[in-house]
């Protein structure tokens, strides 16, 4: 039996976006292992992707390497695919003496490993989800294994589950509401994000245009206080809830879920709300390592729509909520 170890040990949104790959990989070989390393914080989203069998936690401290080497050496895996490639990552699968190792080959670690696969990422040519199964294509091809393709949605709550969460948030409205918009201003401190006056201007406007409308303001660790002061800005007429994360990454993507409409930049909540294939807006700076093809949601295609500042890069201040607007009233 195959016993593959994949590894993305960086951001959630990052992780988020490998969930196709895990996807395509256990639907292609159902009777394989498929093992995640994955840092702490993105350990409860690898437990809940329903391809990966075991999670591997990985830390960069000096003082844990070795155990963490010894763990992946136990698993006595057969393939070790990197979709995220350091040379720290290339010297784990080395060390733990795994046969097959795959990468991008795109920096120095690339000859630390026995395959590789020329990408070239930085160019942003493609969704960094693509870039993750253009990898897994080719190992299975390497394999001689038919490859069997998963479409949207990839993270899939339970129907009670989401009902039973969207009476309880729409409970927590004054008056009776027929569409929850959620908007997340934070940003993790990991990407560009739009003002809290540009926030308060969206939301303001979106109140006046659609009738029956609730806005969940939800804030991550370390984010009440955005959240707080956005909702101080919004017009005395739009009823807003602000939700704090509290209860795990699992509790999260569920009330994620019950969004009709999902507003924030390029951040991991934005990946799990596209993962839920929750019609989503995000905002994204002109940078090339951080255009919104490079770093575009899981959802369908009728339920993603970008903003990006092409003229003005790194700033997604530049964006006009005229043409945010306009765009929502299309989708919605």
């Amino acid at each position: 039996m195959k016993k593959i170890l994949i590894v993305r040990n960086d951001k959630i949104g990052d992780f988020m976006l490998a969930w196709p790959s895990f996807a395509m990989l256990k639907k292609s070989l159902p009777n394989a292992q498929i093992d995640a390393l994955v840092p702490a914080y993105t350990k409860q989203l690898a437990e809940l992707c329903p391809w990966i069998n075991n999670v591997i936690i990985d830390s960069d401290k000096k003082e844990d390497q070795k155990q963490i080497i010894e763990s992946i050496k136990t698993e006595k895996y057969t393939d070790y695919i990197c979709l995220f490639s350091t040379t720290r990552n290339a010297q784990l699968g080395r060390k733990a003496k795994i046969p097959y190792r795959l990468a991008p080959a795109t920096k120095l670690a690339q000859f630390l490993y026995t395959d590789k696969l020329k990408q070239r990422r930085s160019q942003s040519a493609k969704p960094e989800f693509e870039y993750n199964l253009d990898l897994i294509r080719y190992f299975l091809k390497v394999q001689g294994i038919e490859i069997k393709e998963h479409k949207a949605p990839f993270l899939q709550v339970d129907k009670e589950i989401k009902t039973t969460l969207k009476s309880s948030l729409i409970s927590k409205f004054n008056d009776s509401i027929e569409h929850l918009y959620f908007v997340h201003a934070g940003s993790g401190g990991s990407a560009n994000n739009l003002s809290i006056e540009q926030y308060s201007q969206l939301i303001n406007l979106l109140n006046q245009k659609i009738e029956k409308i609730g806005f969940v303001l939800t804030a991550g660790p370390g984010e009440k206080e955005k959240a707080k002061e956005l909702q101080n800005k919004l017009d005395q007429n739009v009823q807003s809830y602000l939700y704090e994360s509290k209860d795990g990454l699992i509790s999260f993507c569920q009330i994620i879920s019950c969004a009709d409409l999902f507003i924030a930049g390029s951040t991991g909540p934005l990946h799990i709300a596209g993962a839920c294939d929750v019609p989503t807006v995000g905002f994204y700076p002109a940078k090339r390592s951080a255009t919104a093809l490079r770093w575009q949601t899981l959802n369908s295609k009728d339920n993603y729509l970008h903003f990006s500042a092409e003229n003005n890069k790194y700033d997604t201040l530049k964006i006009y909520i005229d043409d945010v607007i306009e765009g929502i009233m299309e989708i919605s």
